[in-house]
């Protein structure tokens, strides 16, 4: 009885330290815990030892006190289940001590069943107890999860937190690079205008050196012809001067300057022509179309584009061959309008026909070809065929695209074709086509209404 009576006892306390966390959370009744542990380990201690029957009594009150206490204490809720298992055995052992101190012959003769009534008691107990573990056990692991749970929920709050400053942070963001882009993009379309504009003047800074090369040529014939002019009339002074004047002398060198003054005026027109022309090139574009000879207008420009390529590398040459069509007429154009057309067309071509030099292909010629026809259809057609490189097909259909360029940056502005595809198009109702076959050539076609 003792025995049993000290280890339910020890493990009772036992059980409610471990269940209640009382070290942490109720340190004062954890405190009385240890003292009735310690109480019931002397109390073992001197009913061995002094061999009294008082001490089955002390047994009682503990047990009795600690299931009272886990049964009606607040803090000791959690743990009322505890007398539902030792209950029992703690009734029995009181029933029998009861009824052994009041009358032993009745004692005596329900012992057996006291007997069997105390092992299923103490069966009842360590079932209970074993039951009582698992839900321990279950609850504890319920209590983690919980905890788990709502450490999960703690930090998912926190990463909304989170989220939403960022998202917030992100909006604000945007909103001020939309405000940037909108002003960027109101600012692309205030200056694009001026990029087009810039881009036709710009054709005009192409021609500049091939101007320069061209009316260098006449020029040097006017000089020449004024020099020689006036050395053939100081010849005639002298001439006139003599008593035996040869007048067939004379005669002849009137002729010879005659013939310088004629010389010096075609030749001061076909500068003047080059002026007028670099003039008309740069003024402004007007819908006012006239009367244009198209063979010399692509003759003209062609040379002063392969003049003005040469003047910037020295090393270049090409073959220039000129196709034209001798009943091809005056057509009604713009004419510095199509000068800039024919002119960037031109540019590429040389441009293309460069590249592929640079590449070190053996046996390769630079050749550009243009070509005027009037067709059957009522149409005149002005092709510009160059043996370069070629446009691959993934960039073909992007060509008349703006700002579209395949030249490294700072040699291109991809306005050129967009611009000369708009002349053609809208402001002369033809077309721009395009035939190339990579690596080998490009021909543009220009078809105009007659």
């Amino acid at each position: 009885m003792e025995i049993a009576s000290f280890l339910i006892v020890f493990f009772m306390v036992r059980y409610i330290r471990n269940s209640l966390q009382t070290a942490q959370q109720f340190p004062e009744w954890d405190r009385i815990l240890v003292i009735v542990q310690y109480a019931a380990s002397g109390l073992l201690a001197a009913e061995i030892f002094l061999d009294t029957d008082f001490t089955k009594w002390i047994w009682h009150l503990i047990l009795l006190g600690m299931v009272g206490a886990a049964y009606l204490l607040k803090d000791f809720r959690p743990v009322r289940n505890l007398w539902l298992a030792v209950g029992p055995y703690i009734l029995i052992s009181l029933f029998s001590d009861i009824v052994a101190l009041i009358d032993k012959e009745t004692y005596k003769s329900i012992k057996d069943i006291i007997d069997i009534a105390q092992i299923f008691a103490l069966v009842w107990l360590i079932a209970t107890w074993v039951s009582s573990q698992k839900q321990q056990k279950a609850l504890e692991k319920e209590r983690l999860k919980r905890l788990q749970e709502e450490e999960q929920s703690r930090i998912i709050a926190g990463q909304n937190v989170m989220l939403e400053q960022l998202v917030a942070e992100r909006t604000a963001e945007l909103t001020r690079q939309k405000e940037e882009l909108e002003q960027t993009l109101t600012e692309l379309k205030t200056t694009q205008d001026q990029l087009i504009q810039r881009e036709k003047m710009a054709s005009l800074g192409e021609l500049t050196a091939g101007i320069a090369h061209e009316i260098q040529n006449p020029l040097n014939f006017v000089n020449n012809f004024s020099e020689v002019s006036v050395e053939l009339i100081e010849e005639l002074k002298e001439e006139r001067k003599r008593e035996d004047r040869d007048l067939e002398l004379e005669d002849e060198i009137l002729g010879d300057i005659a013939q310088n003054l004629q010389k010096i005026t075609h030749h001061g027109k076909r500068a003047d022509s080059i002026v007028k022309g670099m003039l008309q090139h740069s003024r402004a574009s007007t819908p006012q179309q006239e009367p244009t000879d198209l063979n010399n207008l692509a003759d003209e420009y062609l040379r002063l584009a392969y003049h003005g390529l040469r003047a910037n590398d020295k090393s270049f040459n090409a073959t220039l061959v000129m196709d034209f069509d001798d009943k091809l007429g005056l057509v009604s154009v713009v004419p510095q309008d199509m000068g800039r057309v024919l002119l960037n067309l031109f540019t590429n071509a040389f441009y293309a026909t460069e590249e592929k030099r640079k590449t070190g292909l053996e046996g390769y010629q630079p050749r550009v070809q243009v070509s005027t026809k009037r067709t059957e259809d009522h149409h005149i057609e002005i092709r510009v065929r160059d043996n370069g490189c070629g446009i691959p097909q993934s960039v073909l259909n992007k060509i008349y695209q703006p700002f579209f360029t395949t030249k490294p940056t700072g040699q291109g502005t991809g306005l050129g074709l967009s611009l000369s595809y708009d002349i053609v198009t809208k402001g002369h109702q033809g077309e721009l086509t395009v035939d190339t076959e990579e690596g080998k050539f490009t021909e543009f076609i220009i078809r105009l209404p007659t």
